[in-house]
């Protein structure tokens, strides 16, 4: 068996070698027979012509170049953060003013109260006949004349010993002449028993009298 596979591929590279030497042979056979064909075709007299210097051709301006673009504005880095230390404010300043020192009011002497008036236990009364103090001979002539009349009362203060020691006009005649007359002469002419309290001391005290003044007839 190995000698008939040794025999079979002796034979079978024979066979490559030759057709190996063929197409070896064949393509030869065609660059030649190509190449006479192109001899035999081309003149045997050569025509001479001038070349002509071809002109270069016109160059044409460059192309403007590319606008540059705008370069981008650089990057602003933000500020650096600031860190301000506030100080804590100052403590308030307290400010204390002294006080004033009080002054205690200056005490309020009073006088004393006047003593109070002594009880009347039995009051003052004329003496002698009252109707005999102002009588119609005291009208006065001013009064008479121009026709004035009326009724005055008065109030007359009388002391220890029955004397009238003032006299207030309380209600007017409507004449002033006639009330001016009435006090003076009721201070002039009254008299009284004074007053007395209850141990049955003599004491000051007052009385409230009328007169009427009227004209006399003829």
């Amino acid at each position: 068996m190995a000698y008939a596979d040794q025999q079979m591929s002796t034979r079978r590279i024979v066979a490559i070698g030759i057709v190996a030497l063929l197409h070896a042979a064949l393509g030869y056979a065609f660059i030649t027979g190509l190449a006479y064909n192109v001899i035999k075709k081309m003149p045997t007299v050569l025509e001479t012509f001038d070349v002509q210097e071809a002109k270069p051709p016109e160059e044409e301006p460059p192309p403007p170049p590319p606008p540059e673009p705008e370069a981008a504005p650089p990057p602003v880095a933000p500020p650096p953060e600031v860190q301000v230390q506030t100080l804590a404010p100052p403590p308030p300043v307290v400010m204390t003013v002294p006080k004033a020192p009080v002054i205690a009011p200056a005490p309020v002497i009073t006088p004393p109260a006047p003593p109070a008036k002594p009880r009347v236990a039995q009051a003052a009364s004329p003496r002698g006949n009252r109707a005999s103090w102002i009588t119609t001979d005291d009208y006065p002539g001013s009064a008479q004349r121009a026709g004035e009349q009326g009724t005055t009362a008065i109030s007359v203060q009388i002391d220890e010993n029955g004397r009238v020691t003032s006299c207030n006009v309380t209600g007017s005649s409507g004449s002033p002449t006639l009330d001016d007359a009435t006090c003076k002469l009721y201070q002039r002419r009254a008299r009284f028993k004074p007053a007395e309290d209850a141990e049955g001391n003599k004491i000051a005290s007052t009385y409230s009298d009328r007169v009427r003044w009227q004209l006399p007839r003829d």
